[in-house]
């Protein structure tokens, strides 16, 4: 969130970072086009009134999608057949990697978006890394990766859109 206060010479800029606790709802503002065209999510309100790792879409460009997880507890093992990053918002998320062996990996080499894999991932154990806000990490593909968040925390992941995202539109998008 940016607010802005004019100055005599130039304006002042104050940044502020929302968070899970804290956030302000948000609005669509215009500068020189029709608030009409633009629609407004907010990826904490939208992690607030979501079940832990529901993925949940708030941005979309063709196939590539923004997704919004609250990372709350241990997520389950998912993989998936392109690379994905996860950004994490707020909190600390560990993010726990396993390279799938030959028969867990998912076997359409274009299949969008994550899939659960079915019971423990089997296969070499990659390691972890522990992300908080601003960190970013690579989701490799073909790869078992867990979230797991002793506190609520939100994560936004880039990735294609696939059977685990979950649409809301009317329910988080202020149109104007």
């Amino acid at each position: 969130m940016t607010q802005t206060a004019q100055t005599q010479d130039a304006p002042a800029y104050r940044t502020r970072f929302g968070s899970l606790a804290h956030y302000e709802k948000g609005h669509v503002e215009p500068i020189a086009d029709d608030v009409r065209h633009y629609a407004f999510s907010n990826c904490f309100e939208i992690a607030n009134n979501s079940r832990p790792y529901e993925k949940v879409v708030f941005g979309q460009n063709q196939i590539y999608v923004l997704e919004t997880l609250r990372a709350e507890g241990h997520s389950p093992w998912f993989t998936c057949a392109h690379d994905e990053f996860a950004l994490v918002m707020d909190g600390e998320v560990e993010v726990h990697l396993v390279q799938l062996d030959a028969t867990q990996k998912v076997a359409d080499p274009e299949k969008n978006g994550a899939v659960r894999v079915e019971g423990e991932p089997r296969g070499q154990k990659m390691g972890w890394m522990k992300l908080s806000r601003g960190h970013q990490g690579l989701l490799p593909k073909n790869t078992a990766y867990q979230f797991r968040s002793a506190r609520p925390g939100v994560i936004v992941l880039q990735t294609c859109k696939g059977e685990l995202s979950v649409e809301k539109w009317a329910e988080i998008c202020q149109s104007h």
